[in-house]
């Protein structure tokens, strides 16, 4: 049953595509500037690429065994659906796709940005955000491409005419395993990425700039390639496999609530199903006219260039508030007018919390300056202050997603709380809204590491004053605009883990189907058929309330999941960068002429050091997501999953929050400094706020973003894994 509505999709993925290609020959044809411009940026290019391969390999194995695994299941043990191993092979394939494409890309335009830059601030902010832009292009439109591919083909498996309105519930529910292939391909990328760059930040920071007094991205400074390098795996590829996942999970979320919501209809549940999808794909059109918005004049300051960037974003806010309304009637769901409002709560949910990062990060506001003023009493000021900002900047975001979530599902359900398949189906598709322009929001956060480069670039070649101005303007804004990229990729994770889990659900009632129980046996004596039971029938089957000890189990292993995660990575990011500290207080030491630029460091050497230490120590936390919650479920069954998922996603969303905050006010109390306030640059306020910014690090490059995947992944394991856990459980 595919009608000629649903084609929508693939023709915006295409869409989306044809302009990523285009805005990349556009960018190709710009010059790379001079001959040392060209040089750095190879540097850079093959480091970034070597990295990657190697992840790639480390990726590949995992990815074997857990398809081998889930074949076992499918095939032999006959507890999971056979099209399991199939849909996370191309889930993961798809998101490594989208960074790959977007660091292929970011590590081209990085030299082209600094040289724009040379003739325009403009200039230089066009080039870098088109580029940016290819990132966000190439995951909304290989996102709705591989969706699309995958419900032709399960519309042929699981015809609607044979099938009913189960046929849709099987189809949602069985593509919701291929955003698992993409969820662990993130967690590795973010994971391993994050570490790789804090490794050669906090290296290239420490010996270079407050031991040898040399100014950031120098030259002289032997972790200067590695730390640019970083930039492009952890904040382009990584982000990029991030944002690729939730993506894909909210929409594919959605369209399962959407099957389960309406299953006395064929006609209306097929609707519901495609809503999402068509929503995204609107979306996808509107960011590319925010993409064309988006342009400053010179001498512009970080105001005015956020207000570049935010009338692109606004525009297509603004644009698919309209269009989903107009959709929605069209395709005539019930109470349409009020999964319209869902849309709008997810959006401004978006909107919001944007806000809020950008206030609590951005230099031009008082919290982060009040850090840079706190530098003056030195390191231990800075960081207390940094953190203080952080644990602040949760409130809002926290109210602003339990808000949301209300209205949201109020909306959908016609303000009646017992409504409560539509109410769910409200907060899945308000996810959808918030990412509905992923297009363009990813392409102000792609954007930042690219102006980061540029500004390293210009650095090393000397470009002079007046350009490394102009690319510090824009780096600067590129820390405003990554802050607020990862609040938003946070917020969406929330939003969107609340609707995996309504899913989960689903999936169970799938897998008890699938292994003959047909029947429900309550307590009390009294029966019901499986496949009509509602969410509440479940819960009450499984016990899965606050005075279970399985559901408390599971909650507070979750809310320690969180931080044992974080632990894991932060140390990994310190161990990697104290082997980054002795390797180039050793450079400076052994090699004659170093700090006078009459010799060339050994880059290849700290790039081998950040890529040894991501590969070792991303494997450990990477797979505790993917085992914690298949163990919970051996064990403690649906209750303990229900429990570690809900524990996981409370505790881990306001720690992501509070990492990503501190670290991007530490980043831009810097950068304040460096401006001329405070002392400026190489005073001791300068070098206090340097040691707030290296802590900082990792926080907001490493363990804050890595934990929004972290939640939706363990969901998604447990969505796949919901056929062992129903067929055999301990307790």
């Amino acid at each position: 049953m595919l009608s000629s509505l649903f084609w929508i999709v693939p023709a915006c993925a295409v869409l989306a595509l044809v302009f990523a290609f285009s805005f990349y020959r556009q960018m190709k044809k710009k010059s790379e500037g001079t001959e040392q411009m060209m040089k750095i940026a190879s540097y850079v290019r093959q480091g970034a690429m070597a990295y990657l391969k190697q992840q790639y390999k480390v990726v590949l194995l995992v990815f074997a065994v857990l398809t081998v695994f889930f074949s076992l299941l499918a095939y032999v043990f006959k507890v999971q659906n056979p099209w399991v191993p199939g849909a996370f092979l191309t889930g993961g394939f798809f998101s490594a796709l989208a960074g790959f494409f977007g660091m292929k890309t970011a590590t081209h335009a990085s030299a082209r940005t600094a040289n724009a830059a040379r003739d325009s601030l403009n200039s230089g902010l066009q080039v870098a955000f088109r580029s940016g832009a290819v990132m966000g292009l190439v995951v909304v439109g290989l996102g709705l491409l591989d969706i699309s591919i995958w419900f032709v083909i399960l519309n042929v498996a699981y015809p609607v005419a044979e099938h009913g309105t189960h046929g849709l519930v099987i189809i949602t529910t069985t593509m919701l395993t291929f955003g698992m292939g993409a969820s662990t391909q993130a967690l590795f990328a973010r994971v391993g990425g994050g570490i790789f760059t804090k490794a050669a930040d906090v290296g290239a920071d420490l010996v270079g700039k407050v031991e040898a007094g040399i100014p950031e991205d120098d030259q002289r400074n032997p972790a200067t390639i590695a730390d640019n390098v970083g930039d492009n795996v952890g904040d382009v590829a990584g982000m990029g496999a991030d944002l690729y996942e939730s993506y894909c999970g909210s929409v594919l979320a959605t369209a399962a609530l959407g099957a389960a919501a309406f299953t006395g209809s064929v006609d209306i549940q097929f609707k519901a199903v495609i809503a999402p999808m068509i929503i995204a794909a609107f979306g996808t059109v509107l960011s590319i006219l925010g993409i064309f918005a988006v342009k400053t004049r010179e001498n512009a300051d970080q105001r005015l260039l956020l207000k570049a960037l935010n009338r692109g974003i606004n525009l297509s806010s603004v644009l698919i508030i309209l269009v989903s309304f107009f959709v929605l009637r069209f395709l005539g769901i019930p109470n349409s007018l009020g999964i319209w409002g869902s849309i709008v709560t997810g959006l401004l949910v978006g909107i919001g919390i944007g806000k809020v990062t950008e206030y609590y990060t951005s230099s031009s506001y008082k919290p982060t300056q009040e850090i840079s003023r706190n530098a003056q009493t030195g390191p231990a000021t800075v960081i207390i202050a940094g953190l203080g900002t952080g644990m602040l900047s949760t409130a809002f975001p926290v109210l602003f997603i339990v808000v949301g979530t209300i209205f949201a599902y109020l909306f959908s359900a016609g303000f009646d709380m017992s409504n409560m398949s539509m109410g769910l189906y409200g907060i899945g598709i308000a996810a959808v809204g918030m990412l509905s322009t992923l297009g363009i929001t990813l392409a102000t956060d792609a954007y930042g590491p690219i102006a980061d480069n540029a500004g390293g670039n210009a650095e090393m070649s000397g470009l002079g004053k007046e350009v490394r101005t102009r690319t510090d303007a824009l780096d600067s804004l590129g820390n405003t605009t990554a802050a607020t990229g990862k609040g938003f990729a946070i917020g969406s994770a929330a939003l969107t883990a609340l609707a995996l889990l309504a899913s989960y659900i689903e999936e169970i009632k799938i897998g008890l189907v699938r292994i003959g129980r047909t029947v429900l046996e309550f307590e009390d004596g009294h029966t019901i058929e499986t496949v009509k039971a509602t969410l509440t029938d479940f819960m009450n089957y499984y016990d899965v309330n606050l005075m279970n000890p399985k559901v408390l189990v599971g909650m507070f292993t979750g809310s320690m999941l969180a931080f044992l995660f974080c632990g894991l990575t932060m140390n990994a990011v310190g161990a990697a960068a104290g082997k980054m500290v002795e390797e180039v207080r050793r450079q400076f030491r052994t090699i004659a002429g170093i700090l006078e630029g009459e010799a060339e460091p050994d880059y290849a050497r700290c790039v081998a050091i950040s890529t040894k230490g991501a590969q070792t120590a991303m494997i450990v936390p990477s797979l505790l997501a993917i085992i914690a919650p298949i163990v919970m479920g051996v064990i403690f069954g649906v209750a303990g999953v229900m429990g570690i998922l809900t524990g996981g996603l409370a505790a881990g969303f306001v720690l992501a929050v509070f990492m990503a905050n501190s670290g991007g006010a530490w980043d831009n109390a810097k950068k304040y400094i460096e401006e001329g306030n405070f002392g400026g640059k190489n005073s001791d306020s300068h070098k206090a706020a340097i040691i707030g910014d290296t802590v900082g690090d990792p926080f907001k490059d490493t363990s804050g973003p890595s934990l929004n995947i972290l939640i939706k992944l363990m969901t998604m394991v447990s969505i796949v894994m919901a056929g062992l856990t129903v067929a055999f459980s301990i307790l």
